[in-house]
């Protein structure tokens, strides 16, 4: 099957308002800056969920609309909890989602840069070595509305400073007997501003620099001189530490760095029934709640991809939520309408049976098969149209027989006359059932002159049902898929309260599913639309014999009716 990747026609998405550009836009106009870069600063120590994603777009976006540069930037400066796989997964995502960097740094790649300027600020009588505890540090350092009072270490002389930061490195203290802060103002209205650590012991081998260093940088720290190192422009992040950009332009003012970068902020993405929480995350693995990281209920970016979301309807997805500093929290249900948008667009078509019910056409031929032609996509004519087998023994789904049938029930029932997508009219003549009163098959006559699905008489059928050839049909495994929790936050409340929101339903799995050939034989990845049912993806369960199915979304938003 051909990959789809192409993105919906250019009228179906609408760029929202944004104003990092026009903010952009005006540093340009008066020459504050001449050129554009940005970075894209993960840190290493877990899995890239639905909100990175939006960062992502901002990041790379922003660097491709002013033909600048972004860099990846990988923020490994807390090695307890950083690895390399977390670094393969990142560097992944970014590209499956479509875009690239221009170059791959490592905050630690600066530990020497960032450690020099730690020298300096105690040089300049701006940085100290402090001893109080962390519980003493917290009552030093006030509240909202109280300021904090001055570490009794804040006036030890530079010589004092210089010679314990460097006994500091030298391993010749536990973790946590010292740290080392920037001294600025403890009756700052800014928390942020009141003594801030920028250095701590922590005796650790780092992924990359091995056991080199036993004291590391705070990302409040290595953040501005990483991004000045390397000459970014803007330094577009989250809404979190727009508190913290004082400090920023602190660090760099004191310095002395010419030009040096702009901090600006923007609200995260926020999506009601996901949890991106990486603690909550780990404990759902750890537990086995869930598969893995890349489980397709989950909100990381592999469990999404794996899922069958197309990365292009994920980048849509963020341009209609637009960039802007408001706090708000966006419906799942926009996310699956742009998952839908983009897989009817380029979805192929196919008919897959979940729960097959066995038909017998008794007037058809024995032994005879021959090819129906139905279309690759009606979205995209150009493709044409593919064959399929049709046979006497078929199966449909159950639900589409009805022994007595409801009012409004146009499916099959016996003496209803149905068209068989693409192939014939079909009536229904009688039924077998087992013991318990089960209906196992279906007995039906066609009508020959309606293939294709008209009849030359002119008669209509209300009802059109899908179909497999029990021919040549392949069993599979599908998984259903849905929401992991019943609740719109599922951040909210502590303990057992987190187990209570758990979707029972979140995850069906149906065997003995029958699925064209085409279907079993398609790479992992291919995302089919099963007529009648919704979109649905090949699994990297897959193999040999076995094929795995997951339902990326269905063909309607369920959860609007329960709501």
């Amino acid at each position: 099957m051909e990959e789809m990747n192409k993105v919906l026609p250019d009228d179906t998405v609408k760029e929202a308002g944004n104003f990092i550009h026009e903010l952009i836009d005006k540093d340009l106009a008066e020459g504050v800056y001449d050129r554009v870069q940005t970075r894209f600063p993960p840190e290493p120590n877990g899995y890239l969920h639905i909100g990175h994603v939006k960062a992502i777009c901002i990041d790379f976006g922003t660097a491709e609309k002013y033909g600048g540069t972004c860099n990846l930037r990988l923020d490994d400066t807390n090695p307890t909890k950083e690895d390399v796989e977390y670094v393969d997964a990142i560097k992944e995502d970014i590209q499956w989602l479509g875009f690239n960097w221009d170059h791959v740094y490592f905050a630690s790649d600066y530990f020497d840069f960032i450690y020099e300027c730690a020298i300096r600020l105690i040089q300049m009588g701006k940085a100290y070595v402090c001893d109080l505890t962390a519980e003493e540090m917290r009552e030093y350092r006030g509240t909202l509305t109280q300021p904090g009072r001055e570490s009794p270490y804040r006036n030890r002389s530079v010589e004092e400073n210089l010679d314990l930061f460097k006994r500091m490195t030298a391993g010749e203290f536990e973790n946590g007997a010292r740290v080392l802060r920037a001294k600025i103002d403890m009756a700052s209205p800014n928390m942020n501003m009141r003594d801030p650590i920028i250095y701590r012991i922590l005796k650790a081998s780092h992924h990359r620099t091995g056991d080199k260093w036993c004291v590391y940088p705070m990302y409040d720290f290595a953040h501005p001189l990483s991004d000045t190192y390397e000459k970014v422009t803007h330094s577009l992040c989250t809404l979190e530490f727009e508190d913290h950009r004082p400090l920023y332009d602190w660090f760099l003012k004191e310095l002395g760095f010419e030009n040096p970068s702009r901090q600006i902020e923007f609200a995260r993405m926020n999506v009601n029934y996901t949890l991106t929480s990486k603690r909550r995350c780990l404990k759902l693995v750890n537990e086995k709640l869930v598969s893995g990281w890349d489980d397709p209920r989950m909100a990381t970016i592999c469990g999404m991809r794996r899922r069958g979301y197309p990365a292009a309807a994920l980048r849509d997805f963020c341009e209609k939520i637009g960039v802007s500093k408001a706090y708000s929290v966006v419906d799942y249900a926009m996310l699956e309408a742009c998952v839908r948008d983009n897989l009817n667009w380029n979805a192929e078509r196919a008919m897959a049976v979940l729960r097959p019910l066995r038909v017998v056409i008794d007037n058809y031929p024995e032994g005879q098969t021959e090819e129906i032609e139905v279309e690759v996509n009606p979205n995209q004519p150009e493709k044409g149209k593919r064959k399929t087998v049709f046979s006497r023994e078929l199966y449909i789904e159950q639900d589409d027989f009805m022994i007595e049938p409801v009012k409004g029930y146009f499916r099959l029932s016996p003496g209803r006359e149905v068209r068989l997508k693409g192939a014939y009219f079909v009536t229904c003549t009688s039924w077998e059932t087992d013991a318990d009163g089960h209906v196992t098959a279906v007995h039906c006559t066609y009508d020959p002159e309606t293939k294709g699905g008209n009849a030359p008489d002119g008669r209509k059928v209300k009802g059109t049902i899908h179909w497999v050839s029990a021919e040549n049909a392949v069993d599979a495994e599908v998984r259903l898929y849905d929401r992991l929790f019943t609740v719109e936050n599922p951040s909210e409340g502590e303990g057992q309260a987190f187990y209570d929101h758990l979707n029972p339903d979140s995850l069906v799995i149906l065997n003995g599913c029958k699925i064209e050939p085409d279907v079993a034989a398609a790479p992992v990845g291919t995302t089919f639309q099963f007529m009648r049912q919704g979109y649905f993806c090949i699994d990297s369960d897959t193999v040999p014999g076995h094929v795995v199915i997951n339902r990326t979304v269905a063909l309607k938003d369920s959860w609007a009716k329960k709501q």
